[in-house]
C-alpha cells in the first residue's frame, strides 16, 4: 500500500491549480459585464437569464457533465463545429475541462459581483455623470473600484469552487494521467483502490486549503463590514 505521494499526485495537484488559474481568469472576464447587466437591466427576460446564471447551484454536477459530454461529444452540436474546424472534440481535453468548470462555477462569480454593482446605488454614477465622465469612464473609475469587495469575493470563490470540482471534471475528463486528472479525482481513485495514506494526504491537503480560503474571505469581509461602518 502507498504510503505518499507518487508524481502523478503532484502532477494532479499542479493541473487542479492550472484549471482553477484559468477558470478563473475567465470567469472573472464573463462574470462582469454580465453582473453590471444583471444589476441594471429592466429587461422581461432578465428573470430567466438570472434563473439560467443560478442552475448550477442546484443542478447535480453529474447532470451538468452528462449534458455537456453528449453536447461536446462527436455526435453533439459543439462537437461537430469543433470537428469541422480541426480542433477535435473537446471532451477528455483539459480545454473541456475549462469549459464545463466555468459553466459550473459561474453563479459563484456572477452573483457577488452583481450584488456588488446593486450595492452601489445611482448616486456614484450620477455624480460622475454631472462631471461629463462618460459611461466607459463611469464604469472603470466609479463602478469597479467600489465593486473590489465582490470581485475578492467572487475570485476566492470561483478559485476554491474549481479546486473543489468532482462530477463535473470526472464526466468530462475522465482519469487520464497529466492531462485530465485533478486533484479530486485522484482522491476518489485512490479510495477505489484502498490506497487510504495518500488519499488521507490530499484530502487532509483540501480541508486545509477550504478552511483557509473560508478564514480568508470572512476576514475580507470583515474589513469591508468596517469600512462601511
Amino acid at each position: 500500500m502507498e504510503s505518499g505521494l507518487d508524481p502523478a499526485d503532484l502532477q494532479a495537484v499542479w493541473l487542479t491549480l492550472k484549471l482553477a488559474s484559468v477558470t478563473t481568469f475567465l470567469l472573472l472576464l464573463i462574470a462582469t459585464p454580465l453582473a453590471w447587466w444583471l444589476a441594471h437591466s429592466r429587461r422581461w427576460y432578465k428573470g430567466f437569464v438570472s434563473a439560467l446564471v443560478a442552475l448550477p447551484l442546484v443542478l447535480p454536477p453529474t447532470v451538468l457533465g452528462f449534458y455537456l459530454l453528449l453536447l461536446m461529444g462527436p455526435q453533439g452540436a459543439v462537437g461537430a463545429l469543433t470537428k469541422s474546424l480541426n480542433l477535435g472534440t473537446l471532451p477528455f481535453t483539459f480545454a473541456g475541462l475549462v469549459i464545463g468548470s466555468v459553466l459550473f462555477s459561474l453563479p459563484f462569480a456572477v452573483q457577488p459581483i452583481q450584488n456588488a454593482f446593486e450595492s452601489l446605488g445611482k448616486r456614484p454614477l450620477e455624480v460622475a455623470a454631472t462631471l461629463r465622465a462618460n459611461a466607459w469612464d463611469r464604469f472603470v473609475s466609479v463602478a469597479l473600484p467600489l465593486a473590489r469587495p465582490g470581485f475578492l469575493t467572487a475570485t476566492i470563490l470561483a478559485f476554491a469552487h474549481t479546486v473543489g470540482e468532482f462530477g463535473v471534471v470526472l464526466m468530462l475528463g475522465g482519469n487520464i494521467d497529466g492531462e485530465t486528472r485533478v486533484l479530486s479525482v485522484a482522491i476518489y481513485s485512490h479510495v477505489e483502490a484502498m490506497e487510504y495514506a495518500p488519499a488521507h494526504l490530499l484530502a487532509g491537503g483540501m480541508v486545509l486549503f477550504s478552511f483557509i480560503v473560508l478564514l480568508g474571505l470572512y476576514l475580507a469581509s470583515g474589513k469591508s463590514w468596517q469600512v462601511r461602518k
